[in-house]
């Protein structure tokens, strides 16, 4: 009987599940599953908890976070990232007026205790239905906002091309945090439209690579 924590590099394009029925298959274990869901567009770590361990992973999900992010400001998208159809692009002359000092007020704003309304691209459940799904079948969705706590948000660094702003992030939050959420915020408080453009996980609880 194999128990025990598996400490999965995600690549993308695959989606949690995919980890864990791949790992079900090599290790001919049922008794799989994961502490976090990741995006199929984000890579790093997805910890897996195998037999007896899979008791466990509740404590591990409930933990902190780290991420590696780059937001690109001048642009929405109708789920927060990269995935989706753009649905709205700031004028040039709007993007250029933004400042780094802008940029580092409104994170800093934004960490510690707040209140975050999550993607609608999300699995949270409106009226027993995955709200991804009701996006996806055409309606308009916008979750309530729930109470998260941002332990650090560091930038890393700030470049301009194109007539967009990227800002690349590391961010250290709790359980329930959406990192397009956070881009998505940013763009809006600053006028100019945000989304998430890259996401690594570096860290669940003390789990990394």
């Amino acid at each position: 009987m194999r128990s025990g924590f598996l400490v999965i590099d995600k690549d993308q394009d695959f989606t949690s599940h995919d980890v864990v029925a791949l790992a079900r298959k090599s290790l001919k274990e049922k008794r799989i599953g994961h502490a976090g869901t990741l995006d199929p567009m984000a890579t790093g770590v997805l910890v897996l908890g195998v037999g007896h361990a899979t008791r466990l992973l509740s404590f591990i999900t409930d933990g902190s976070k780290t991420y590696l992010a780059k937001i690109r400001l001048g642009s929405a998208t109708n789920t927060d990232d990269a995935q989706g159809e753009i649905i709205s692009v700031a004028q040039p002359e709007k993007i250029a007026t933004i400042t780094d000092l802008q940029i580092t007020d409104e994170l800093a704003k934004r960490t510690g205790d707040i209140l975050q309304r999550p993607s609608s691209v999300s699995a949270i459940k409106v009226d027993g239905v995955r709200s991804y799904k009701r996006v996806r079948d055409g309606e308009a969705v916008e979750l309530e906002a729930r109470p998260v706590h941002i332990s650090s948000q560091k930038i890393l660094k700030i470049s301009r091309a194109d007539d967009f702003v990227d800002v690349e992030i590391e961010v250290t939050c709790s359980a329930g945090t959406y990192i397009r959420a956070i881009a998505r915020d940013l763009g809006d408080v600053l006028n100019v439209g945000g989304h998430l453009t890259q996401l690594r996980r570096t860290h669940v609880g003390t789990f990394t690579i």
